[in-house]
């Protein structure tokens, strides 16, 4: 069973998105999307400073059973990536909400997280899947 923490913010396209208090957010893949893949094998992101949009493909997933774009949930420019991915991709299936963790992103503008959805609307939404 997924889990979906309340203190994040959420995708259609299921990725997870963290508020970091100061105009960043970091963000992942939620438990949901990481069981649908099944075992992580290859995590490729995006380079540093790379301007993207809301909604662009911006890195890619490959599982055992598939391989996934990942969307950008928000326009900005990634500041970091989470390098421990390259040499241990099944971090995203053990740990999604922690050291799974993909991207920093600063952020154009903060108010663009009210336009994800909340926790309960993502359960709601996965649920009815």
């Amino acid at each position: 069973m997924s889990t979906t923490p309340a203190n994040l913010r959420y995708t259609k396209s299921h990725e997870w998105v963290l508020d970091n208090g100061d105009e960043t957010v970091t963000i992942g893949i939620t438990s949901h999307a990481q069981e649908l893949l099944g075992d992580v094998v290859f995590v490729e992101l995006p380079e540093l400073e790379r301007t993207v949009e809301a909604g662009e493909e911006f890195a890619l997933v490959e599982s055992v059973k598939a391989a996934s774009d990942i969307y950008s949930p928000l326009s900005g420019v990634v500041i970091a990536v989470n390098d421990t991915l390259s040499d241990a991709p099944e971090t995203v299936n053990s740990d999604p909400y922690g050291d799974g963790w993909m991207v920093k992103l600063h952020l154009n503008d903060a108010g663009d997280l009210n336009n994800l959805l909340d926790a309960a609307a993502y359960s709601a939404m996965i649920a009815d899947a």
